[in-house]
């Protein structure tokens, strides 16, 4: 079984950063691909940015097109930490944010959040105008 526990977030001005980290414990994740998901009440669950980590020097990321160009993704501890680095944020980013997992997702391009098996337990973003 596999546990994401997520930190960061929190309150920040328009034009300003924000990093979330996803921490995976229970098993190894290094070779999946982890995601980040976003939802705000009353809307669908946005799929924002994926990563597969094979190494240093091979990974494959993917950002969806609202956050490409602000937001970036990096993964350490042997790949079983994921962090994604939000700058030039605007309000319309604000949003609760998972990352999530799934024991059969290779790809960082999988927007179905049903496919995936574990989830972090969620961070608030709250960017202010």
């Amino acid at each position: 079984q596999v546990q994401l526990v997520q930190s960061g977030g929190g309150l920040v001005q328009a034009g300003g950063s924000l990093r979330l980290s996803c921490v995976a414990s229970g098993r190894t994740i290094s070779t999946y691909a982890v995601s980040w998901f976003r939802q705000v009440p009353g809307k669908d669950r946005e799929f924002v940015a994926g990563l597969l980590w094979r190494s240093e020097s091979s990974n494959f990321g993917y950002l969806a097109d609202s956050v490409r160009g602000r937001f970036t993704l990096s993964r350490d501890n042997g790949g079983n930490t994921v962090h994604l680095q939000m700058n030039s944020l605007k309000p319309e980013d604000t949003a609760v944010y998972y990352c999530a997992a799934g024991d059969r997702i290779r790809s960082p391009t999988v927007p179905n959040g049903d496919l995936y098996d574990y989830w972090g337990q969620g961070t608030q973003v709250t960017v202010s105008s």
